[in-house]
C-alpha cells in the first residue's frame, strides 16, 4: 500500500508537468560484484575471487578508450577482508572518469570494527545519495539498511531485519533470504523526497541499488513490492539498476526498465561489465564478456 507521503509525490509530480526525453547523449560505465579477495575459487558458486583483480584491470582499459562521464559499481567491491580495498582500488584509480560506488551485503563481510570504514574508503559521503548528470537523475539506495550484517549488533534497524526476514519467511516468499535487506522507513521517505525533486527539475530518473527488486526471485529486497508501486506512480523514473543476482536478470514494469546486471566474480576468465547510453527515447546497453547488450525503448513521461 502507498503512503500518504507517495501520494502526496505523485500529485506534486502530475503538477510539474511532463519530462520530455533526454536529448543530450549520456554514457556511462556499469560494473557488478567484482567481489575480489585472495582466496580459493568457490567452484560450487562459481566464484573466482583472486580473478577479479585482471578482470578490473581489463575493464578499466576498456573503459578508459571510451568517453564516459562516469562508471559506478553496484556494490560487493570485494568478497571479505578490509584489505581487500587495498588490493582492487589502486585499478579503480587508473580509471580516467569519476568513479561511483553503491555498498553490496559482501561489502560487509570484514571484522564488525570495520564495517564503519568501507563508505569512507570508497569515497562515499553516505550509503544512499543521488546525482544529476546530463538531464538524468541517479538516485542511489542503500539495500543494506535494514539488514542482518550492516547495522551494529544493537541497532532496532538490526530487530526490524530479523522481523522482516521471519514475515517473509512466513509468507513462502523465495526473498526471504538472510543475506538480502531491505530500505528503513527513513530512506524510503528520503526516495520519495528524491524524486519529488527531479520531478519538479524536470529531469528522468535511474535507481541505482546493489539488490533486485524485480522480477520476482530470490535475490530481491525484502520490501520490493514497496519499491515497485513506489515506481510505477513516478512517470519519470526510466530504469532501475542492480546487481546482487549474479546470473543477470531482466523485466519491463510500467514502463521501466528493470536491469540486473552480471557478476563480474563468476568464471575462471570471462568478465561481466556493461557501457550504457541514454539518448532521446533509447536506452542503450552494450555488454562486455558474458554481459549481454540490450536495446530499450524508453517511455514518454
Amino acid at each position: 500500500m502507498l503512503s500518504r507521503r507517495s501520494v502526496l509525490a505523485a500529485s506534486a509530480a502530475l503538477l510539474a508537468g511532463p519530462v520530455g526525453a533526454a536529448t543530450e547523449r549520456l554514457r556511462f560505465g556499469v560494473i557488478a560484484d567484482p567481489q575480489y579477495a585472495e582466496a580459493p575459487a568457490n567452484l560450487t558458486l562459481n566464484r573466482y575471487y583472486a580473478n577479479s583483480l585482471d578482470k578490473m584491470r581489463a575493464a578499466v582499459a576498456v573503459l578508459n578508450a571510451e568517453d564516459l562521464r562516469f562508471v559506478v559499481t553496484l556494490g560487493d567491491i570485494i568478497d571479505r577482508d578490509i584489505a581487500s580495498y587495498d588490493k582492487i582500488l589502486p585499478i579503480y584509480r587508473t580509471l580516467r572518469h569519476e568513479t561511483r560506488f553503491l555498498l553490496g551485503n559482501h561489502d560487509f563481510d570484514v571484522a564488525p570494527e570495520s564495517h564503519g570504514r568501507t563508505a569512507g574508503l570508497l569515497g562515499m559521503e553516505a550509503p544512499s545519495y543521488d546525482f544529476a548528470v546530463g538531464g538524468i537523475r541517479f538516485v542511489v539506495l542503500d539495500g543494506n539498511d535494514v539488514s542482518l550484517f550492516a547495522p551494529p549488533p544493537d541497532d532496532p534497524r538490526r530487530r526490524l531485519a530479523a522481523e522482516r526476514l521471519e514475515r517473509a519467511k512466513a509468507e513462502n516468499r523465495a526473498n526471504a533470504k538472510p543475506w538480502n535487506g531491505s530500505l528503513s522507513d527513513a530512506q524510503f521517505a528520503w526516495l520519495e523526497q528524491r524524486l519529488a525533486a527531479a520531478r519538479a527539475e524536470n529531469q528522468r530518473v535511474v535507481v541505482l541499488n546493489h539488490y533486485p527488486v524485480a522480477p520476482e526471485n530470490p535475490h530481491n529486497l525484502w520490501d520490493a513490492s514497496r519499491l515497485t508501486a513506489l515506481f510505477a506512480s513516478q512517470p519519470h523514473v526510466i530504469a532501475y539498476f542492480n546487481g546482487h543476482n549474479h546470473a543477470g536478470n531482466y523485466a519491463e514494469r510500467d514502463g521501466i526498465h528493470y536491469v540486473n546486471f552480471r557478476g563480474m566474480v563468476d568464471t575462471p576468465d570471462s568478465s561481466a561489465f556493461a557501457i550504457v547510453e541514454i539518448v532521446g527515447d533509447r536506452l542503450e546497453i552494450q555488454g562486455f564478456g558474458r554481459e549481454p547488450s540490450r536495446s530499450l525503448t524508453l517511455k514518454t513521461a
